[in-house]
């Protein structure tokens, strides 16, 4: 389960890809993203495009919750066809994540994690999901808080993946038409794009 990835996408590069951008999330610092923490994330409102920032990890379910109530969040979704994503699917509460490089986990104590990274120079996004304006205990010392919330899809695992991580990938998009169909398209379109990015657009690092 991917939690780590990287991001150094420019803003004006993403106004190369959406012309009407709105940065509501004012100045992006680049850099790697742990579970829990502020990352950038683009959103439609009406016609337009906005860049703004969430935390990361969507509300999970309620039988997940500590017995202090405390909601550690979830970072990635791959079962959409559950009630308690389904209410999240629409256009309306979904998101591109702009990123670089994930992580995933070697086996073994101690193994460290094994990087991949998008081939070319093209910007890449997760196919995130986001929840605003959503209260809960994240930790037990700032009590409730009200967050706007994002975690991404994941799908089977490619030929590059598959062998440090069998279960699962992060759902990545590159392709424009790919963007704009998976924040504005109906479910049972966008569904079909949880799937993995092909073995030569990805790359493990060494």
């Amino acid at each position: 389960m991917c939690n780590l990835y990287n991001h150094t996408t420019a803003v004006e590069a993403m106004r190369g890809l959406f012309a009407d951008l709105e940065n509501r999330a004012g100045n992006i610092e680049t850099g790697e993203v742990y579970p829990d923490r502020l990352a950038p994330i683009i959103t439609r409102d009406g016609e337009g495009a906005v860049l703004r920032k969430a935390r990361w990890g969507l509300p999970s379910p309620q039988k997940f919750h500590s017995p202090s109530g405390i909601d550690r969040g979830v970072t990635n979704v791959r079962n959409t066809t559950s009630p308690h994503w389904r209410r999240w699917l629409g256009p309306e509460h979904r998101c591109l994540v702009p990123m670089d490089r994930f992580a995933e986990p070697r086996g073994g104590k101690g193994a460290g994690n094994a990087w991949f990274k998008v081939v070319g120079d093209q910007p890449a996004f997760f196919a995130g999901i986001w929840v605003p304006e959503w209260t809960s205990i994240r930790k037990l010392k700032d009590g409730e808080t009200t967050d706007d919330l994002f975690a991404f899809l994941t799908c089977e695992p490619n030929g590059i993946v598959a062998p440090i991580h069998p279960k699962a990938m992060p759902v990545i998009l590159t392709e424009p038409a790919e963007l704009e169909a998976w924040l504005a398209a109906p479910w049972p379109t966008a569904k079909e794009m949880q799937s993995p990015l092909n073995d030569e657009m990805l790359a493990e690092e060494v």
